[in-house]
């Protein structure tokens, strides 16, 4: 029988359930259990894919193509699993899935209503994904954790509450924990912790029928014992289940955070763990994840050395819109023994217009690329600061600055090449020109040009290393292997009638699609470290496993590319022992 966790918040939104029902499945795998997550999000959308990354942050893409929530970026990167799109449940599939059944009769004729149909539809969904296996051992997880999204007491989250408050019968009270995450503010000139809006958030909860078995309290400062006991008189909750998760270093630390307070033996009791039979072979690999886990968080608190990237981008507004990228940073940061520091820029700050606009800003954000140690442009759609994105791509050329271009950073690389190296001034892309002279970048003939959700290129697809190049910088990060699985979403790529010509002037594209048609890697040759990738590599990141080609990008703003690039397998390395500080 799987094992069930609701993570629920309260309070305020983005308060971090995401990262606490990861840590918690972290533990969970530690103790030798295999682990699935499932996001609920309460919005009408099918799914992420047509939400705007500055309304909801960045779309996470998962190897089936499924466009989703980024909090499933974080249970794939602190749990190591795969995940599918069943794993991201959202009102609009709901009703979908209940409407469809409705229009084939399979109610009988009786009057369709939230309860009992759609309360009926989120629990079999649940049910269903939660057996489903997330790793290459095609076994059943143990422990399924469920992140019921938004804030409790939200109208749209109303049939997902009711479906859990029944589902904890369904499935048996031995088998189903709630952990319950609000928000401690300290307020005044003292920093006095206040626990009324956790207290009104519980009442609210227990209102609706379900009863927390744990409270994650989020607070800026340590939680006291007083606030503590409180909490636990108030709420009906023992102290010892009262958690404080202040802020701390990096989200690397939370896990930690929680284990000394005994969570996994909180839930070792409370869902009877142990009845789960864990085999010695998975409590010794347990043991082994915990062990590197200690280590990539004391390697982060040690780390001195510095590197900056400036990252060109447009929804650079909210930080939460290129999350994958920021952590693909940060786990190569790691990996090479240096912390990276994001210079966010907006990609329209570095257009010429605005140096009439606010020299101050145009001047401030050129000062952060020219200084920066390397130079990155993430993906995005629209005409927006297109301009801004060649003009970067190109300092980075001309001064042998470090650049990594992904997705629509490849296609701004190869625009700007074509303009100044190979001559083709007019060369555009006929996403923002279907007129365009010389259109470098054109639409894929199979996408569809009337739907927007779910019909770009994506998913995994293998990139194939090309054998008639030149030693490939970009091929030694991927160990030399001759083929690439990455993970896309694109509608747009580079027009094969004018590969020639980018070739015969340097670029190489080292990666193709299997077709040998779709260009998926360029780089160029005489360049400390020049790459575009079609494919999006932030998505396969993981902080003890960290993406090629960021991880080249760190190493050569470091300026360590060069002599490491014959050793890149310690860098990669899963116990993080051979690299050592």
């Amino acid at each position: 029988m799987v094992k069930y966790i609701l993570v629920s918040g309260g309070v305020i939104s983005g308060i971090g359930k995401g990262v606490i029902a990861s840590s918690t499945g972290l533990l969970l795998k530690t103790y030798g259990l295999k682990v699935t997550s499932i996001k609920i999000d309460p919005y009408l959308n099918i799914d992420a894919g047509t939400l705007s990354p500055l309304d909801h942050g960045e779309v996470f893409v998962l190897k089936d193509g499924g466009e989703v929530d980024l909090d499933l970026g974080n249970y794939e990167r602190f749990l190591d699993v795969t995940l599918t799109r069943d794993n991201n449940i959202t009102t609009g599939k709901v009703y979908r899935q209940v409407i469809e059944r409705e229009r084939k009769g399979d109610y009988l004729g009786k009057t369709v209503q939230v309860v009992p149909h759609v309360t009926d539809a989120i629990q079999d969904w649940v049910e269903e994904v939660a057996k489903k296996p997330v790793d290459d051992s095609g076994e059943e997880p143990d422990v399924c954790i469920i992140e019921l999204g938004g804030t409790v007491g939200d109208i749209e989250s109303a049939p997902f509450v009711e479906a859990m408050r029944q589902f904890q019968f369904r499935v048996g009270q031995e088998n189903f924990c709630l952990i319950h995450v609000s928000l401690v503010p300290v307020v005044g000139s003292v920093g006095e912790q206040k626990t009324k809006p956790t207290q009104s958030s519980i009442r609210d909860l227990r209102g609706l029928g379900l009863s927390p078995d744990l409270i994650a309290c989020r607070s800026s400062k340590f939680l006291e014992d007083s606030i503590k006991q409180k909490i636990s008189m108030f709420c009906h909750v023992p102290a010892n289940q009262v958690l404080g998760v202040h802020d701390v270093d990096s989200v690397y630390h939370v896990p930690l955070l929680l284990e000394s307070q005994n969570v996994i033996k909180i839930l070792e009791k409370r869902l009877k763990l142990d009845t789960l039979g864990v085999s010695p072979r998975m409590k010794e690999l347990g043991q082994g994840l915990w062990k590197r886990w200690n280590k990539l968080t004391s390697r982060y608190s040690r780390i001195q050395d510095t590197v900056t990237i400036a990252l060109v981008g447009k929804y650079t507004n909210l930080q939460d819109s290129y999350i994958s990228v920021s952590k693909s940073l940060s786990h190569a940061g790691l990996a090479c023994n240096c912390k990276v520091e994001i210079k966010w820029i907006e990609a329209t700050d570095l257009e010429p217009e605005m140096e009439a606009v606010d020299p101050i800003k145009f001047h401030d954000s050129w000062k952060a690329v020219c200084s920066a140690n390397g130079v990155l442009v993430p993906g995005g759609f629209g005409s927006r600061g297109i301009e801004g994105k060649i003009a970067a791509a190109k300092w980075a050329r001309e001064n042998k600055t470090p650049f990594l271009g992904i997705c629509l950073g490849l296609q701004v690389a190869a625009i700007e090449f074509a303009r100044n190296v190979v001559g083709i001034k007019d060369a555009e892309s006929a996403e923002f020109n279907e007129e365009a002279a010389s259109p470098l970048i054109v639409f894929m003939p199979e996408i569809s040009k009337t739907h927007m959700g779910g019909t770009m290129r994506l998913g995994e697809r293998p990139t194939l290393f090309q054998e008639n190049t030149e030693p490939s910088t970009i091929r030694k990060l991927y160990l030399g292997e001759p083929v690439a699985l990455e993970r896309h979403r694109h509608r747009y790529e580079i027009n094969p009638n004018f590969v020639g010509q980018l070739e015969s002037h340097g670029m190489k594209f080292v990666g193709r699609d299997d077709t040998g048609e779709r260009m998926e890697i360029l780089e160029l040759a005489d360049h400390p470290y020049y790459v575009g990738v079609q494919y999006h590599p932030e998505y396969l990141t993981r902080p003890l496993k960290p993406s090629p080609p960021f991880l080249g990008l760190v190493l050569a703003a470091a300026g360590k590319l060069e002599t490491s690039i014959d050793s890149i397998p310690q860098f990669t390395s899963h116990s993080y022992e051979t690299n050592s500080d």
